[in-house]
């Protein structure tokens, strides 16, 4: 078997693994409104798959939940090419929207150096909340899964009673922090649809891990790691503080999603703006393997399923979470993907 062959053979196994789960979340969608649809099922599944491009609105919601998605899966790509699983996205995109919408409604400081400081403060304390299970790891060799998840699930009735408390608002009757000043939103790029600027600076981001993961030493060794952590300890790579490392950035990363959807979405920081973002970008990340450009298309896809199957559950009044339900099958065909690689 000629080398090039067997490139080309483990491409296409790559592209086939990372196909199955959009493969089966869509067959779930189409079978879900098969069998749910009130009235013209063939139809509402045409809907389906057609609907997210019939508009300018719609356009623009899929680019923005992909640009939520992806900037959230970089943090969770990280974590995972270092061989952790930070499942604590979640909390850590609420506090750094929390935060951000904090500093900007309250905070008196020019338009830039606002945004500035909005954005680094939302990401430091997203990346504080990460280095709490890093510390945990390295001091009690507690697993990060498991206490990135308890970190978030303790963070976010905080910050549900913060909102519902001193940080509320006093205009309107949404549990949500004080509107951001208008000079502090970003632009919008497809009105009305919520599509901000930040979209444009995403794949600008992507790039740049990508040049980091796969250009660099510390990325070399990082992946090394994430693969072979015996033979890193072996190589004398510095264990604690590529731990600390690519948690802290795993944090950062969910906190400028919450920062981007602060001010290119909501303008504010309501309770629940979060929920669906970690979980999904996790599932992003896993679809493309960590890898920094392949989240690009693995996020847009998802954008477009997530995207699609709500107009649609909302159009019929369905009376259940259409997106749960793609979102854990997702999941669970990841899940199955990932026992039998490892079994092999």
């Amino acid at each position: 078997m000629s080398t090039t062959y067997r490139r080309t053979h483990i491409k296409g196994k790559q592209l086939l693994y990372r196909a199955v789960p959009f493969a089966v979340g869509l067959a779930a969608a189409i079978i879900m409104l098969l069998l749910f649809a009130p009235v013209s099922r063939l139809h509402t599944v045409w809907q389906f798959l057609s609907g997210a491009v019939t508009s300018r609105y719609y356009i623009g919601t899929v680019l923005n939940t992909a640009t939520l998605l992806i900037t959230a899966a970089l943090g969770s790509g990280i974590a995972i090419t270092a061989g952790e699983y930070n499942i604590g996205g979640e909390g850590q995109i609420y506090a750094g929207g929390f935060t951000a919408a904090v500093i900007l409604a309250h905070v008196p400081l020019p338009p830039a150096l606002a945004l500035v400081a909005a954005g680094l403060a939302g990401s430091g304390v997203s990346a504080l909340l990460a280095l709490i299970s890093a510390a945990l790891r390295h001091f009690k060799n507690a697993s990060v899964l498991l206490t990135s998840f308890v970190v978030s699930s303790a963070v976010i009735p905080i910050i549900d009673g913060l909102i519902a408390g001193p940080a509320r608002g006093q205009t309107g009757n949404l549990l949500a922090t004080a509107f951001i000043p208008e000079n502090t939103r970003f632009p919008r790029l497809l009105p009305p649809a919520p599509l901000s600027a930040a979209a444009a600076v995403i794949p600008l981001l992507c790039v740049c891990a990508w040049w980091y993961l796969y250009r660099t030493t510390g990325g070399r060794r990082l992946r090394i790691r994430g693969t072979a952590p015996l033979f890193a300890e072996y190589c004398g790579y510095p264990r604690a503080a590529m731990l600390y490392g690519a948690l802290a950035a795993s944090g950062a990363f969910h906190g400028l999603c919450g920062f981007i959807a602060v001010c290119g979405t909501y303008f504010t920081c309501h309770t629940g703006f979060y929920s669906g973002i970690g979980w999904n970008a996790l599932s992003c990340a896993l679809i493309a393997q960590s890898h920094p450009i392949a989240l690009i298309p693995a996020g847009l896809v998802l954008s477009w399923l997530f995207t699609s199957a709500s107009r649609v559950a909302i159009a019929n009044n369905f009376g259940f979470d259409m997106n749960a339900l793609i979102q854990g099958l997702i999941i669970f065909a990841l899940s199955i993907k990932s026992i039998r690689r490892n079994k092999r």
